[in-house]
Protein backbone atom coordinates (compact mmCIF):
# COMPACT_ATOMS: atom_id res chain seq x y z
CA UNK A 1 0.00 0.00 0.00
CA UNK A 2 2.76 2.35 1.10
CA UNK A 3 4.75 1.34 -2.38
CA UNK A 4 1.47 2.16 -4.22
CA UNK A 5 0.67 6.26 -2.77
CA UNK A 6 4.72 6.43 -3.26
CA UNK A 7 3.85 5.84 -7.37
CA UNK A 8 1.21 8.00 -6.69
CA UNK A 9 2.62 10.86 -5.36
CA UNK A 10 5.55 10.83 -7.78
CA UNK A 11 3.14 10.53 -10.45
CA UNK A 12 0.86 13.19 -10.00
CA UNK A 13 2.17 16.77 -10.54
CA UNK A 14 1.23 19.82 -8.83
CA UNK A 15 -0.14 20.92 -12.03
CA UNK A 16 -2.44 18.08 -12.45
CA UNK A 17 -3.97 19.00 -9.10
CA UNK A 18 -4.04 22.52 -9.84
CA UNK A 19 -5.81 21.15 -13.23
CA UNK A 20 -8.63 19.73 -10.59
CA UNK A 21 -9.37 23.03 -9.01
CA UNK A 22 -10.82 23.63 -13.11
CA UNK A 23 -12.93 20.47 -12.85
CA UNK A 24 -14.16 21.42 -8.91
CA UNK A 25 -14.66 24.88 -9.76
CA UNK A 26 -17.04 24.01 -13.18
CA UNK A 27 -18.67 21.23 -10.68
CA UNK A 28 -19.58 24.20 -7.91
CA UNK A 29 -21.25 26.71 -10.96
CA UNK A 30 -22.88 23.96 -12.67
CA UNK A 31 -24.52 23.16 -9.06
CA UNK A 32 -25.07 27.28 -8.58
CA UNK A 33 -27.31 27.41 -12.19
CA UNK A 34 -29.24 23.83 -11.72
CA UNK A 35 -29.94 24.99 -7.90
CA UNK A 36 -31.77 27.82 -9.37
CA UNK A 37 -33.38 25.94 -12.00
CA UNK A 38 -34.92 23.10 -9.59
CA UNK A 39 -35.81 26.23 -7.74
CA UNK A 40 -38.53 26.44 -10.68
CA UNK A 41 -39.22 22.80 -11.11
CA UNK A 42 -37.51 23.28 -14.58
CA UNK A 43 -37.08 19.88 -17.00
CA UNK A 44 -32.96 20.07 -16.45
CA UNK A 45 -32.37 20.68 -13.00
CA UNK A 46 -29.10 20.25 -10.19
CA UNK A 47 -27.64 16.78 -11.79
CA UNK A 48 -28.30 17.82 -15.32
CA UNK A 49 -26.12 21.87 -15.29
CA UNK A 50 -23.22 20.19 -12.86
CA UNK A 51 -22.77 17.43 -15.41
CA UNK A 52 -22.84 19.16 -17.85
CA UNK A 53 -20.46 21.39 -16.65
CA UNK A 54 -18.17 19.43 -15.10
CA UNK A 55 -18.30 17.02 -18.00
CA UNK A 56 -17.43 20.11 -20.48
CA UNK A 57 -14.60 21.46 -18.60
CA UNK A 58 -12.88 17.75 -18.60
CA UNK A 59 -13.15 17.47 -22.17
CA UNK A 60 -11.06 20.80 -22.09
CA UNK A 61 -8.64 20.02 -19.87
CA UNK A 62 -7.78 16.91 -21.46
CA UNK A 63 -8.00 17.99 -24.83
CA UNK A 64 -5.49 20.86 -23.57
CA UNK A 65 -3.16 18.68 -21.27
CA UNK A 66 -3.46 15.02 -22.26
CA UNK A 67 -1.93 15.28 -25.84
CA UNK A 68 0.74 17.30 -25.95
CA UNK A 69 1.37 20.65 -27.64
CA UNK A 70 0.63 19.62 -31.20
CA UNK A 71 -2.67 18.89 -30.25
CA UNK A 72 -5.56 21.41 -31.47
CA UNK A 73 -7.59 22.04 -28.51
CA UNK A 74 -10.00 23.77 -30.32
CA UNK A 75 -10.95 21.26 -32.52
CA UNK A 76 -12.55 19.63 -29.05
CA UNK A 77 -14.20 22.61 -28.13
CA UNK A 78 -15.58 23.31 -30.98
CA UNK A 79 -17.24 19.48 -30.76
CA UNK A 80 -18.44 20.24 -26.98
CA UNK A 81 -20.33 22.95 -28.56
CA UNK A 82 -21.99 20.79 -31.07
CA UNK A 83 -22.73 17.64 -28.70
CA UNK A 84 -24.70 20.25 -26.11
CA UNK A 85 -26.59 21.00 -29.32
CA UNK A 86 -27.97 17.68 -29.37
CA UNK A 87 -28.87 17.63 -25.59
CA UNK A 88 -30.23 20.87 -25.76
CA UNK A 89 -32.55 19.68 -29.17
CA UNK A 90 -34.17 16.42 -26.69
CA UNK A 91 -34.95 19.45 -23.98
CA UNK A 92 -36.93 21.34 -26.29
CA UNK A 93 -40.77 20.31 -26.80
CA UNK A 94 -43.85 21.43 -29.05
CA UNK A 95 -46.92 21.41 -27.79
CA UNK A 96 -50.12 22.26 -28.45
CA UNK A 97 -48.58 25.24 -30.23
CA UNK A 98 -46.28 26.63 -27.92
CA UNK A 99 -42.73 25.69 -27.96
CA UNK A 100 -41.61 24.07 -23.92
CA UNK A 101 -38.08 24.32 -22.63
CA UNK A 102 -36.44 26.63 -25.16
CA UNK A 103 -35.00 28.78 -22.02
CA UNK A 104 -33.57 25.25 -20.44
CA UNK A 105 -31.61 24.10 -23.37
CA UNK A 106 -30.29 27.37 -23.88
CA UNK A 107 -29.07 27.41 -20.08
CA UNK A 108 -27.54 24.26 -20.26
CA UNK A 109 -25.73 25.15 -23.85
CA UNK A 110 -24.63 28.09 -22.05
CA UNK A 111 -23.68 26.03 -18.90
CA UNK A 112 -21.53 23.86 -21.24
CA UNK A 113 -19.70 27.47 -22.31
CA UNK A 114 -18.53 28.30 -18.21
CA UNK A 115 -17.72 24.62 -18.12
CA UNK A 116 -15.46 25.43 -21.13
CA UNK A 117 -14.13 28.30 -19.33
CA UNK A 118 -13.44 26.72 -16.28
CA UNK A 119 -11.57 24.31 -18.14
CA UNK A 120 -9.68 26.45 -19.84
CA UNK A 121 -8.68 28.18 -16.79
CA UNK A 122 -10.53 31.56 -17.32
CA UNK A 123 -11.89 31.49 -13.65
CA UNK A 124 -12.91 34.98 -13.47
CA UNK A 125 -14.78 34.71 -17.02
CA UNK A 126 -16.93 31.60 -15.87
CA UNK A 127 -17.60 33.08 -12.40
CA UNK A 128 -18.62 36.26 -13.61
CA UNK A 129 -20.93 34.22 -16.50
CA UNK A 130 -22.44 31.90 -13.97
CA UNK A 131 -23.62 34.96 -11.66
CA UNK A 132 -24.80 37.33 -15.03
CA UNK A 133 -26.63 34.07 -16.25
CA UNK A 134 -28.45 33.60 -12.68
CA UNK A 135 -29.14 37.23 -12.58
CA UNK A 136 -30.84 36.76 -15.91
CA UNK A 137 -33.07 33.65 -15.07
CA UNK A 138 -34.03 35.52 -12.25
CA UNK A 139 -35.10 38.93 -13.72
CA UNK A 140 -37.05 37.52 -16.34
CA UNK A 141 -38.94 35.44 -14.01
CA UNK A 142 -40.30 38.52 -11.86
CA UNK A 143 -43.89 39.09 -11.89
CA UNK A 144 -43.33 42.80 -13.97
CA UNK A 145 -45.24 44.20 -16.61
CA UNK A 146 -42.46 44.97 -18.49
CA UNK A 147 -41.54 41.20 -18.73
CA UNK A 148 -44.85 39.72 -19.57
CA UNK A 149 -45.57 38.27 -22.48
CA UNK A 150 -49.24 38.57 -24.26
CA UNK A 151 -51.14 35.43 -24.15
CA UNK A 152 -53.09 35.05 -27.63
CA UNK A 153 -56.99 33.50 -26.98
CA UNK A 154 -58.39 32.01 -29.99
CA UNK A 155 -62.31 31.69 -30.40
CA UNK A 156 -64.45 30.24 -33.44
CA UNK A 157 -67.26 32.35 -33.63
CA UNK A 158 -70.76 31.75 -36.39
CA UNK A 159 -73.09 34.41 -36.80
CA UNK A 160 -75.42 35.93 -39.48
CA UNK A 161 -74.40 38.05 -41.69
CA UNK A 162 -76.90 41.05 -42.91
CA UNK A 163 -75.76 44.24 -42.97
CA UNK A 164 -72.47 45.02 -40.87
CA UNK A 165 -72.36 41.98 -38.64
CA UNK A 166 -68.79 41.30 -39.56
CA UNK A 167 -67.60 44.46 -38.35
CA UNK A 168 -69.38 44.36 -35.18
CA UNK A 169 -68.05 41.07 -34.13
CA UNK A 170 -64.58 42.62 -34.59
CA UNK A 171 -65.79 45.91 -32.54
CA UNK A 172 -67.09 43.55 -29.65
CA UNK A 173 -63.40 41.67 -30.09
CA UNK A 174 -61.38 44.56 -30.59
CA UNK A 175 -59.35 42.93 -33.35
CA UNK A 176 -58.60 44.16 -37.12
CA UNK A 177 -59.11 40.72 -38.83
CA UNK A 178 -60.26 37.49 -38.77
CA UNK A 179 -57.62 34.86 -39.08
CA UNK A 180 -60.10 32.29 -41.09
CA UNK A 181 -63.22 33.11 -42.68
CA UNK A 182 -65.89 30.56 -44.23
CA UNK A 183 -68.55 31.80 -45.62
CA UNK A 184 -72.03 29.32 -45.51
CA UNK A 185 -75.43 29.92 -47.41
CA UNK A 186 -78.42 28.77 -45.83
CA UNK A 187 -81.61 29.79 -47.35
CA UNK A 188 -81.30 33.48 -47.91
CA UNK A 189 -78.87 33.80 -45.08
CA UNK A 190 -75.29 33.81 -44.89
CA UNK A 191 -73.45 32.23 -42.30
CA UNK A 192 -70.11 33.09 -41.20
CA UNK A 193 -67.94 31.17 -39.56
CA UNK A 194 -64.65 32.86 -38.31
CA UNK A 195 -61.70 32.09 -36.27
CA UNK A 196 -60.19 35.52 -34.55
CA UNK A 197 -57.17 35.38 -32.43
CA UNK A 198 -57.61 38.72 -28.89
CA UNK A 199 -55.34 39.31 -26.17
CA UNK A 200 -57.94 39.49 -23.71
CA UNK A 201 -59.13 36.38 -21.64
CA UNK A 202 -63.13 35.84 -21.95
CA UNK A 203 -64.95 34.28 -19.51
CA UNK A 204 -67.90 31.55 -20.75
CA UNK A 205 -70.20 34.03 -18.67
CA UNK A 206 -68.78 36.87 -20.84
CA UNK A 207 -69.25 34.90 -24.09
CA UNK A 208 -72.93 33.87 -22.79
CA UNK A 209 -73.34 37.81 -22.35
CA UNK A 210 -71.97 39.00 -26.00
CA UNK A 211 -74.25 36.48 -27.42
CA UNK A 212 -77.22 37.33 -25.49
CA UNK A 213 -76.88 40.98 -26.17
CA UNK A 214 -75.94 40.25 -30.23
CA UNK A 215 -78.82 38.40 -31.30
CA UNK A 216 -76.99 37.64 -34.89
CA UNK A 217 -74.24 35.70 -32.69
CA UNK A 218 -75.14 31.69 -33.40
CA UNK A 219 -72.26 30.59 -31.30
CA UNK A 220 -68.58 31.47 -29.36
CA UNK A 221 -66.47 28.75 -28.85
CA UNK A 222 -63.12 29.21 -26.90
CA UNK A 223 -60.20 27.06 -28.85
CA UNK A 224 -56.97 28.05 -27.00
CA UNK A 225 -55.82 24.26 -26.95
CA UNK A 226 -56.47 23.23 -30.07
Amino acid sequence: MDAFINAMKDNVSFEELWLALDLLLAALLGFLIGLERKSRYKEAGIRTHTIVAFGAALMMVVSKHAFGSEADSARVAAQIVAGIGFLGAGIIVYKKNVVHGLTTAAGVWTTAGIGMACGGGLWVIACIATAVLIFIQWLLHRNWRIFKVKKIYSIKISFVQRTNERDKVKQIFDIDRYNRLVVERKGEDLIYHAKLDTVEEYSSTQLDDIMKKNTFIISIERCDDN
